[in-house]
């Protein structure tokens, strides 16, 4: 049973794969934040077009 323990511990295989998704999520949440932060000056222009028109 501890050699199992042993060579779980060792084993590295699926390390990458988690690493490659954290990096997605991490890219994901750092692009919803950009946009929000865009939303509001885009609205503030768009509205600043319409009204001139």
């Amino acid at each position: 049973m501890t050699k199992l323990l042993k060579t779980l511990t060792r084993d590295q295989s699926g390390t990458t794969a988690v690493e490659y998704g954290l990096i997605a999520a991490l890219i994901g949440v750092a692009m919803i934040v950009g946009l929000q932060a865009l939303e509001g000056g885009l609205t503030g222009l768009f509205n600043n077009i319409a009204g001139q028109l």
